[in-house]
């Protein structure tokens, strides 16, 4: 999947540069909103696969919720940085 997306990407950003070669290609505030889709895009793929392993260890053994809950949490603060950038650029 990572492929494609990458495939995507490098074959559709020459086509935004070509009408405008001094200006961007997107507005930094969309260029913001993308970063913070993209981020929780991101979050929440990998807590797909955090979240099944952390309740699969809950079940197993109680004392490891805490541990579950952190590294569950963690991708989170990606989307926190993301949602940072989209202020600080607007």
């Amino acid at each position: 999947m990572l492929e494609q997306f990458v495939m995507f990407v490098t074959s559709f950003a020459p086509l935004l540069q070509e009408g405008a070669a001094s200006s961007p290609a997107i507005p930094p505030q969309a260029a913001a909103a993308l970063a913070v889709g993209l981020a929780a895009f991101g979050a929440g793929y990998s807590q797909r696969g955090i979240g099944a392993a952390a309740v699969g260890a809950v079940a197993e053994d109680d004392s490891l919720f805490g541990r579950g809950l952190i590294l569950t949490v963690l991708p989170e603060t990606l989307v926190i940085l993301a949602l940072v950038t989209l202020f600080v650029a607007g």
